[in-house]
């Protein structure tokens, strides 16, 4: 029987296949190279090692590729990690792909109606023919809905950019209401807007990573390009130039709504919208951060999880996950 990564226990010898990626051969403090690498499959992913690598060509294979690994599991510092004795590249036609692709239950055609129709809620004309411009772009909605808006974290899955984006601009038009100092339809299209990037920096298939580009340049710079190209189509179809405050306003809130410096924000949010919209994403970004850990805690009949080195804290996840 298939050994998924979320059944996986410490110190378990395990021998199964997954997909292999960032693959990365590194030194240890003594100049020995040692194999880091992550493997996953539909339920989550798992980093894993081999010690003391004497042949770099032995592992030939690429990010994408099933893999057999064959070691045990321990952990580390919180963490399960598996330690390899041995990677052999498997067959693509060997396995059952739906292992592999990590799956939300989600609703892609009703999240797609969904947003096509808070769209056109927007009422600006500037603001509307561009909504227009992307709403019927049929590959780009395709690969929108497809992309998942992380790779680790939150909403890393297929579909989870639309769903991400969606719940975002759900909250805008609630913000919206209680708040009439915000621009409704700016807030609304910047959260459309904010991760379109993602869509060139992730490459999606069988398992997920940073592309070159991505990496490069970040889904920030990438996300206005890509605003810059579908401001020109608007302007084609409204036969008039777009509104430059606008423009100007949604570059600025696309390349800073990681909000600081830091969190490598081109620029601090400076105006109500943008930090508006620095804050909603923070909010449901994080709210999906903290429900994958408390699914992938191993402490089953625990209410706390273990303790978690990326966020320095232990998460209490209550009788509901226990």
């Amino acid at each position: 029987m298939r050994r998924f990564i979320n059944q996986l226990k410490e110190n378990e010898k395990v021998s199964e296949v997954y997909v292999i990626s960032e693959k990365q051969l590194r030194p240890n403090k003594k100049g020995n190279l040692y194999l880091q690498f992550n493997l996953s499959d539909r339920t989550g992913t798992i980093t894993g090692f081999i010690w003391d690598v004497s042949d770099a060509a032995a592992f030939n294979f690429e990010n994408g590729d099933y893999i057999r690994i064959d070691g045990a599991t321990q952990r580390f510092q919180g963490n399960l990690q598996f330690i390899a004795k041995s990677l052999t590249k498997v067959d693509a036609d060997s396995v059952d792909p739906a292992e592999f692709v990590r799956l939300q239950l989600i609703d892609i055609a009703k999240m797609q109606n969904r947003l096509r129709e808070l769209l056109r809620s927007i009422t600006d004309p500037s603001l509307r023919n561009l909504a227009d411009c992307f709403s019927i772009d049929d590959e780009f909605i395709d690969q929108f809905s497809r992309a998942p808006a992380g790779i680790k974290l939150h909403h890393a899955y297929p579909g989870g950019l639309l769903e991400h984006s969606l719940q975002m601009m759900e909250t805008v038009v609630r913000l919206a209401e209680l708040y009439p100092v915000l621009n409704r339809d700016l807030l609304l299209m910047g959260a459309f807007l904010h991760d379109i990037g993602k869509t060139q920096e992730l490459a999606f298939g069988n398992e997920m990573y940073y592309t070159d580009t991505g990496q490069l340049l970040g889904h920030p710079f990438l996300g206005a390009e890509m605003l810059n190209a579908k401001i020109a189509e608007a302007e084609k179809l409204a036969g008039e130039p777009f509104d430059p405050e606008i423009a100007m306003l949604l570059k600025h809130m696309l390349i800073s709504h990681h909000g600081t410096y830091e969190n490598q924000s081109t620029k601090l949010p400076m105006s109500i919208e943008a930090m508006t919209l620095h804050f909603v994403d923070s909010i449901d970004s994080k709210i999906s951060e903290f429900r994958k850990y408390m699914l992938d805690d191993p402490n089953a009949g625990s209410l706390w999880t273990n303790y978690i080195p990326a966020i320095d804290r232990k998460l209490y996840k209550g009788k509901e996950l226990r």
